[in-house]
């Protein structure tokens, strides 16, 4: 069953670029004591992730920050080397925090996988955003379809908060 407003969010380590390399944050490390902002996306570098999701996000980041958001974040099965590139690429780069799930151990915790394997990008995340208030979930959206980021992105979310 895919998590829901009021559950916690599972224990797993997601891997993150820092400047000494590739490190292991927990979801602890991430969210315990803090507001979050979450938000999953199918692939870096992907269309609607790269012209929609993420720079609505980062055009709203202020906005989000005004309302007492700690942290912004981006998660997806994708390595961290990808991740990095795509942080540096997009501008995103030290204003949101890139996760990489690179063998889907949280999506697959929270139930929200997309098997895209027919287009040859195997097991994915569904396009989603959360707000998640020390580590409990208290706003979720689920993008009906991949190829929009209007249900879960950065203007519905921020309107939610």
């Amino acid at each position: 069953m895919s998590i829901k407003v009021g559950d916690s969010l599972p224990d797993v380590i997601f891997t993150v670029m820092t400047p000494e390399g590739p490190k292991a944050s927990t979801t602890a490390e991430i969210f315990k004591g803090r507001k979050v902002v979450l938000f999953g996306i199918p692939g870096a570098f992907t269309p609607t992730c790269s012209m929609n999701h993420l720079p609505g996000f980062l055009a709203k980041e202020a906005e989000f920050k005004a309302k007492g958001i700690d942290e912004i974040a981006v998660v997806s099965v994708n390595d961290v080397f990808v991740m990095d590139a795509w942080a540096k690429q997009s501008g995103g780069d030290g204003k949101i925090l890139f996760l990489a799930d690179g063998s889907a151990v949280f999506t697959k915790a929270i139930d929200l996988t997309l098997d895209l394997t027919e287009r040859g990008l195997g097991l994915r995340s569904q396009r989603f955003s959360m707000f998640v208030d020390d580590g409990i979930v208290k706003i979720l959206n689920v993008e009906e379809s991949i190829g929009k980021a209007e249900t879960s992105g950065a203007d519905a979310l921020l309107g939610q908060i």
